[in-house]
């Protein structure tokens, strides 16, 4: 059986402290462990996740997201989500994580200096 394919794509950062990540395919139970092992130890400050890519989101995906965005709030971090599509913006609405996330309409409104 094949795992459901997880692109995660570096994209250039105009940034030095941040870093965009897009998500190509599908955040799912297959993947979602790899997912966060292989971003929770990435050391920029701002780590920006280019959704326009995910084709699928699930639940196992969208706690992953959560874990990710606990840990490195924790670490004094932080975690933006960028360009969800319409599938993966229901499924933030849904479990309520639209109202915990910071999420922003584009990647380049997401690196928009912050207050």
């Amino acid at each position: 059986m094949q795992t459901p394919s997880l692109i995660l794509e570096q994209q250039p950062a105009a940034s030095g402290d941040s870093l965009v990540i897009r998500l190509i395919g599908k955040l799912s139970f297959e993947n979602a462990p790899r997912f966060i092992t292989t971003l929770r130890p990435e050391p920029a400050a701002h780590l920006i996740l280019d959704m326009s890519g995910l084709s699928f989101l699930d639940s196992t995906g969208v706690g992953a997201l959560a874990a990710l965005f606990v840990s490195r709030r924790s670490k004094g971090k932080t975690l933006a989500l960028a360009a969800l599509t319409v599938q993966g913006a229901a499924v933030l609405q849904v479990t309520g994580l639209l109202k915990l996330l910071p999420v922003y309409p584009s990647v380049e409104q997401a690196m928009a200096p912050r207050a």
